[in-house]
């Protein structure tokens, strides 16, 4: 079967690469479209093939342009134009699966224009789009109302799925693929030797921040626990897309800045390996998510988690990762508290961790399940164009 892959704007990079790897393992022809590559990407295509396909025009002028609104209008425009007139033939095989649609407006003209010549799949990695992020509005407009377009619609968990039902998709077109523990790349010698060195135990939050992931309940958990007395540090490590000065200001103004280990940037995966190896606890204090592929890369590195109860969260067993209620930074404090004090409390909850993940490690299912929403897809297509 011929398979393209679309993420335009790499939003999930590294589970688009273990996906089509794993689906060229069992025979299929697989093409990843995105933007073109940058050097925090970490995409090595092993039997499938990369193209960059998208915001060309955006990414060249991204060094001159930045990260601000201008830029981010240049590139709505870049990508829209692009869907309503930009070539097919890239795009049209027997299927052509979704990983995220960047600006809905945009997508639904490509989407007009693919369904009549391929099946069409979409992953609905979170069932409420980009999380309610304000920020976030203009892209998000119009998403929901594109679900209907496609011929089959693939979920992590049975809450992304329920939530698709009560949207009025049709249990049919609705298929579970559970996501798998992801693998960083190792991090070279020079990373690891770029991290401060650390007597004390180490907390870390990463990834994009946003308001949804939680950063100022974790702040002001650690601001509790500094006050207390407790001896730890907090790495943050992750492009900041919300203002975080107040909250670090707080930190420093409180006498705590000595505490704070920050690398506010897009980091390449060995640099993120690196911070990941240096932690003992991985905080995920999300206020919404269906699944984390940020949590699913972390298990294999035997930290103790502490997670909100939200979404796939609160699925875990109890020994996998300690969980609180969304929005409560006092009860995150709770549960910080006796980790930060007991090691062997962190290296049992560490060691659960990665079993959860060694157990769960299946990309090989990831496919083979994949394969059958491609297959229902291309039925559902054929349906579609007989009518």
């Amino acid at each position: 079967m011929k398979a393209v892959m679309i993420d335009p704007s790499l939003f999930t990079g590294r589970y688009d690469d273990c996906l089509c790897s794993a689906l060229d393992g069992r025979g299929h022809d697989v093409t990843l479209l995105g933007r073109p590559l940058r050097e925090t990407d970490a995409i090595v295509p092993e039997g499938y093939r990369y193209a960059p396909r998208f915001f060309s025009i955006g990414e060249r002028l991204r060094g001159t342009l930045g990260e601000g609104r201008f830029a981010r209008a240049v590139k709505a425009i870049d990508y829209a134009v692009d869907c309503r007139l930009g070539p097919l033939s890239a795009l049209a095989g027997d299927i052509a699966h979704f990983q995220w649609l960047p600006f809905a407006m945009a997508d639904r003209w490509l989407l007009n224009r693919l369904k009549r010549r391929t099946a069409l799949v979409h992953t609905v990695h979170n069932a409420r789009p980009y999380h309610g992020d304000k920020a976030a509005m203009a892209q998000a407009r119009g998403y929901l109302t594109l679900l209907p377009m496609f011929d089959a619609l693939i979920a992590h968990g049975e809450r992304t799925a329920e939530a698709l039902l009560a949207q009025g998709i049709e249990r049919a077109r609705i298929h579970l693929v559970p996501h798998p523990p992801m693998q960083l790349a190792a991090a070279k010698p020079a990373d690891v030797a770029a991290l401060p060195a650390s007597t004390v135990p180490r907390i870390l939050f990463f990834g994009t921040i946003r308001p949804y992931k939680g950063l100022d309940l974790l702040l002001q958990a650690c601001l509790m626990l500094w006050r207390e007395g407790l001896e730890f540090e907090l790495a943050i490590v992750g492009k900041p897309f919300m203002p975080i000065e107040p909250f670090l200001g707080a930190i420093h103004g409180g006498g705590f800045g000595h505490r704070l280990i920050t690398d506010l940037a897009f980091v390449t995966e060995q640099r993120l390996d690196a911070h990941l190896r240096a932690a003992d606890i991985l905080a995920f204090p999300y206020r919404a998510i269906d699944s984390s592929g940020a949590f699913l890369s972390a298990l294999r590195y035997g930290a103790a988690m502490v997670t909100s109860d939200a979404g796939m969260f609160g699925e875990l067993p109890d020994d996998v990762a300690l969980r609180f209620p969304v929005g409560e930074s006092a009860a995150l404090a709770t549960l910080l508290r006796p980790l930060i004090l007991n090691e062997a409390l962190r290296q049992h909850n560490g060691r659960a961790a990665m079993a959860y993940g060694k157990a769960h490690d299946g990309w090989g299912e990831a496919a083979l399940l994949t394969e059958h929403a491609y297959a229902a897809a291309r039925e559902q297509a054929a349906h579609r164009w007989a009518s």
